[in-house]
């Protein structure tokens, strides 16, 4: 009996070994590697990211040779090698699976936050969340506590939400100009319960869903987990948003049964789409019978005074047909109260809750009257100003040491939002993060934002540290760019702890 799970075609493993290839090649000031070595430590990386499953059988030696355009003696000898290390294993008649070596954490694809305890030691740029910002969490649910005795008398299953949360959101929607009913929301378990009950309702199995290229990476996995088949848009350059004419091709000759777009300080590069692309991408969204997902998660975040802030793109959808928003209090205020929302036509709403009794029930009673305090009180506006006073800081701080350490990466500063999305200089990002984890900083790869290994040149930078410990982060990104750059090892290396 066989031990893998899946498999992994060799024009699919070409594809995605070839960018992250040719930056390798292209890196300045590197030494030549053998060409076994550098296939084997390829395959090793897409196995560490999460790209290639685990328990994946890979192609046979002949037919990845071929699609490579190399000896079939170079994919043996590159076999072997992670055989060794304990990447693969094979069994005659079998073939041969990917694996991870013993005592090793399996890879994700997402992007998951490291445990507190590792704080003393890692810097974690993984993940785009800040702490909470107090008093307002604790005074949130004290006032939370002193609502909650008659809910404790009900069953305490909400599918919909709590009645005064949904008021409460859809108040905040009539008051930016949009207006709304509480029957056009429904309450979820933060933004990815909200995307992922939308995709169960809108795109099924094999169904197209155009994205923006490069977008969030946890809800590009997410998508592929329920078997969606995604369509890359690029976006424009230089944080202009969104490149429009390529978006009504691919709407017009794709025809994806879904679109999800992130208008506000776009994840990861940061982008805020202007008032006449949001007009014109949802006329071609309704044109072509493209439901659009608005991700609105970072809408908050406007860093810079004098920015221009467009209107929703649920705005220019009046009739609701044609655009489901998608909101959360995760990055704005909390990561830890997971409450999102979804604000939709009431009849999309009613098929969300009916389908809700197959997945979640509902979004817990406490939490949601803590959002409730904060939507009724001063409690948010406040809140924000101090959040949005901590991510500006914290941007400035790691622009300026990324500049001070990394000249050559090259990156626009966005006006938002809560990450800096990253040229590195012609290396490789996925070399630069599997280095900088050994030297005790986490940075996500930019392949992990893209389709099919694109972005494999990028990494993305949140806005989560600020003064010693955003410099210690370029220091120590640096250092694993030099490691890339010449070929080195860095398993020599350890961390310096730090001072938080």
């Amino acid at each position: 009996m066989s031990q893998w799970t899946s498999a992994v075609g060799s024009p699919q493993l070409a594809r995605l070994l070839g960018s992250q290839h040719a930056r390798a090649a292209g890196a300045p000031g590197g030494r030549r590697v053998p060409a076994y070595r550098s296939l084997a430590d390829g395959v090793r990386l897409l196995i560490l990211e999460g790209r290639v499953p685990v328990a994946a059988r890979l192609p046979a030696e002949r037919e990845l040779a071929a699609a490579l355009a190399v000896s079939r003696t170079t994919v043996a000898a590159a076999y072997e090698a992670l055989r060794g290390e304990g990447f693969l294993e094979s069994r005659r008649g079998a073939g041969s699976w990917t694996s991870v070596p013993a005592g090793k954490p399996l890879p994700t694809r997402g992007l998951d936050p490291l445990p507190p305890e590792t704080a003393a030691s890692v810097i974690d740029l993984g993940c785009a969340a800040l702490p909470a910002p107090e008093p307002w969490l604790t005074r949130a649910f004290q006032g939370a506590l002193e609502e909650l005795p008659p809910y404790a008398h009900t069953h305490g299953d909400f599918p919909a939400g709590l009645p005064v949360l949904r008021e409460a959101i859809a108040d905040r929607y009539t008051a930016r100009g949009i207006p709304t009913m509480p029957e056009q929301i429904m309450v979820t378990t933060g933004a990815m319960g909200a995307v992922a009950a939308i995709c169960r309702l809108i795109a099924g199995h094999g169904e197209r869903v155009a994205v923006e290229s490069p977008s969030y990476a946890n809800v590009l996995q997410l998508m592929r987990e329920a078997g969606a088949r995604l369509v890359p848009v690029a976006m424009a350059d230089s944080l202009a948003g969104w490149d429009i004419p390529a978006w009504r091709q691919v709407l017009r000759d794709a025809a994806p049964r879904m679109a999800y777009v992130v208008a506000d300080f776009h994840n990861p590069t940061g982008a805020l789409a202007p008032e006449e692309q949001r007009r014109r991408l949802v006329e071609a969204a309704r044109s072509a019978g493209t439901v659009l997902v608005a991700d609105e998660t970072m809408s908050e975040l406007c860093l810079d005074p004098g920015v221009e802030r467009p209107r929703p793109v649920c705005a220019f959808d009046p009739a609701g047909s044609a655009v489901i928003t998608v909101g959360s209090v995760s990055k704005s205020f909390w990561a830890g109260l997971r409450i999102g929302w979804v604000r939709a036509a009431p009849d999309v709403i009613r098929s969300l809750v009916a389908a809700r009794a197959y997945a979640d029930l509902g979004t817990p009673v406490l939490e949601q009257l803590a959002v409730t305090w904060l939507l009724t009180t001063d409690g948010w506006d406040e809140s924000a100003d101090l959040r949005r006073a901590q991510a500006r800081e914290n941007r400035d701080s790691l622009v300026a040491a990324v500049r001070r350490h990394l000249p050559d990466w090259e990156f626009t500063v966005p006006h938002g939002g809560l990450t800096l999305w990253t040229r590195t200089g012609g290396l490789s990002g996925s070399r630069i993060a599997e280095a900088g984890e050994r030297l005790g900083v986490r940075v996500p790869s930019g392949p992990r934002f893209g389709v099919d290994g694109a972005f494999e040149g990028f990494v993305r930078l949140p806005f989560t540290v600020a003064g010693p410990v955003a410099e210690e982060a370029a220091v120590r990104l640096a250092a694993a760019a030099r490691l890339v750059a010449t070929g080195a090892t860095a398993e020599a290396e350890a961390p310096r702890s730090y001072v938080a």
